[in-house]
């Protein structure tokens, strides 16, 4: 039997103390400045950056040659945004867009960059199906992400996730995201290495660059 409900639309995403505090309350620069660097380290083609935030990606990448674009669905994120790319020159075509329904072709990007983002989107599956839909065969997918940790920090981050997912703008604390990453049929893991960077509750960090298989799977 056909479910004739109407579709939930999705609910907004906004938080606009969360983007306002920001920049202040996270020392990007002086925490993962050398991460960033390795993130968009000799990037070519088209770029898309999912979960552009505050921009902070933005003073890392050089225009010359490149197709940078970005995603990011909190209006209050994207304004600060679309002021970074102006202050630093950074050339970038930003959209009002979710990682779950990317408005891109299939096989249309070479690099997706994923910075501290996939602790915040609602379907992190459904959002890695699009990375990979995305990606041509042998492009790359590069993160910087903060995952589940173990022991008493663990036990310390599942007590501590409902306050801080309400007060993070749905940052989760206990998402297992590498793993999601490694384990998907689409991915060929080239680096995973846990960074000695963060402060908990939000560790640890882990960065790394999968390659888009060849042979098409997309899991």
């Amino acid at each position: 039997m056909l479910d004739s409900s109407p579709q939930r639309e999705p609910e907004e995403i906004s938080h606009p103390f969360v983007a306002a505090v920001y920049d202040t309350v996270v020392p990007d620069r002086l925490l993962f400045r050398t991460h960033r660097e390795y993130l968009t380290a000799d990037l070519s083609g088209r770029v898309l950056d999912i979960g552009a935030g505050t921009g902070a990606n933005f003073p890392y990448v050089a225009g010359d040659g490149i197709d940078y674009q970005a995603i990011e669905p909190d209006p209050h994120m994207r304004r600060q945004a679309a002021e970074k790319a102006r202050e630093v020159g950074c050339e970038v075509t930003l959209r009002d867009a979710r990682a779950e329904s990317l408005p891109y072709a299939d096989d249309s990007v070479d690099v997706v960059l994923s910075s501290l983002v996939f602790c915040t989107i609602a379907d992190p599956d459904r959002a890695l199906e699009e990375v990979a839909r995305v990606l041509k065969p042998g492009g790359e997918l590069r993160f910087l992400e903060h995952v589940r940790a173990d022991g008493w920090r663990e036990r310390g981050q599942e007590l501590l996730n409902p306050l801080w997912s309400r007060a993070a703008g749905g940052c989760q604390l206990t998402r297992d995201t590498v793993e999601r990453f490694v384990c998907h049929d689409a991915f060929a893991v080239e680096a995973v290495e846990r960074v000695g960077v963060g402060i908990f509750p939000a560790t640890p960090i882990v960065r790394g660059r999968l390659r888009r298989r060849r042979d098409g799977l997309r899991g």
